[in-house]
C-alpha cells in the first residue's frame, strides 16, 4: 500500500490547480494574501516552537527555512528569472517587472514557495522587487539586511509540511483544515490556532517530498519547468530495484540531521551518498633527452543515494 501511495503522486499533483471546481473548498479559494507580510502570518509556524524547541531549530537551521532567499543566490535567481527568462520569453507577457504574476513565479514557487498559489499578484510583484533590489550594488548593506530578513519570513515551514501539503489523496482523505495539523497520530493540540491534531497518511512516505523534490517538468503550468527531479529518479531507478528507505529515513533519521534534512551533508551510516575509490600511479614520461614526472589519477565514483545526483 505505501508503494501505491508513492506512485500515485502524477495524478495528485495538479490537485491545488483544481480550486474553483464546485465542491472544492481549497486553499486557493481562501481569501488571498495581499502582501508578504500577510503571507507570513497565514503560515506563521513561530507558535510550534514552544512545544518543540528542538525540532524547530533543527528546521531553522535547513535550507527549507530560507527557500525564498537562501543565502542570498536564490532571491538572485528570482531577478535573474524575471529579467532573462520572462521578459525575454515573447509571450509571457511580462515586459518589465512590475508585469509580473502569481503564475510567472509559480515556475519556481511550485516548490520553492507553494503557499504563493494564496497570495495575490501583489506579493509577486513585491518579491520581484525586493529581488531585484537586493541585487543591485547601489543597495545598502542595512537595506540589504532587511531585504533578507523581509524575504525570510516566508518559506517552507511546520504548517507546509504538517497542515498544508500534508493529504495529496484530497479526495479519499479530505482536504487539510488551517485549524489542524497533522502528523503520525489523531489526537488534541497544545497550540489553540491548531487545536485538533490528525494523522497523514503520507508523514513518513517519500510522497510528502515528492511534490516539491519532484518527477521533472511540471506539465500543468503554461511555462513547464524542469528542475526539482528527484522523486522521479528515486521511484523509477531506485523503488524499481527493490529499494525500500524513504526520504524521511535517509535525510531524517539514519543521517540523524532531523528536521534540518541537509541534503548536501555527509549522511555517514554506513556508507556515503557518494562512494570515491581513487587510485594513483606516479611514472617518469620520458620525451626524448628530457624526464617527465607524470600522476596517474584514475576515480571512480558509485551514488549511493537512491537518487540522482544533483537536483534543481
Amino acid at each position: 500500500m505505501k508503494f501505491l501511495r508513492s506512485i500515485a503522486v502524477t495524478a495528485v499533483l495538479a490537485l491545488p490547480l483544481l480550486a474553483g471546481v464546485p465542491g472544492m473548498a481549497t486553499a486557493a479559494e481562501e481569501k488571498k494574501a495581499k502582501s508578504i507580510d500577510e503571507l507570513a502570518k497565514m503560515y506563521d509556524s513561530s507558535g510550534c516552537k514552544q512545544c518543540h524547541e528542538g525540532i524547530y531549530n533543527d528546521w531553522n537551521q535547513s535550507l527549507h527555512a530560507r527557500s525564498i532567499f537562501g543565502t542570498g543566490r536564490t532571491a538572485l535567481t528570482v531577478a535573474t528569472t524575471v529579467k532573462v527568462g520572462l521578459m525575454g520569453w515573447q509571450y509571457s507577457g511580462v515586459k518589465k517587472p512590475e508585469d509580473v504574476k502569481v503564475k510567472h513565479l509559480m515556475v519556481c514557487f511550485k516548490c520553492h514557495l507553494p503557499q504563493m498559489a494564496e497570495a495575490t499578484d501583489d506579493v509577486a510583484r513585491e518579491i520581484v522587487k525586493l529581488s531585484i533590489r537586493y541585487g543591485d550594488k547601489a543597495t545598502s548593506s542595512e537595506e540589504k539586511d532587511k531585504i533578507e530578513q523581509k524575504l525570510s519570513s516566508i518559506n517552507i515551514n511546520c504548517l507546509i509540511c504538517h497542515q498544508r501539503n500534508a493529504i495529496v489523496h484530497k479526495w479519499v482523505d479530505g482536504f487539510p483544515q488551517k485549524n489542524e495539523v497533522y502528523g503520525s497520530k489523531d489526537g488534541t493540540h497544545a497550540d489553540s490556532n491548531h487545536a485538533v491534531m490528525k494523522k497523514s497518511p503520507i508523514m513518513s512516505e517519500s510522497i510528502l517530498c515528492g511534490q516539491c523534490h519532484g518527477l521533472g517538468p511540471n506539465f500543468e503550468l503554461e511555462n513547464p519547468s524542469q528542475c526539482g527531479t528527484l522523486y522521479g529518479s528515486y521511484l523509477w531507478a531506485y523503488r524499481a530495484e527493490g529499494g525500500q528507505e524513504s526520504c524521511q529515513e535517509c535525510h531524517m533519521k539514519k543521517s540523524k540531521m532531523g528536521h534540518n534534512m541537509q541534503s548536501y551533508s555527509d549522511i555517514n551510516f554506513g556508507k556515503s551518498a557518494v562512494d570515491f575509490q581513487v587510485e594513483t600511479l606516479g611514472y617518469i614520461w620520458r620525451d626524448k633527452s628530457k624526464m617527465i614526472p607524470q600522476t596517474l589519477v584514475k576515480v571512480d565514483m558509485t551514488n549511493r543515494a537512491g537518487h540522482s545526483i544533483p537536483d534543481g
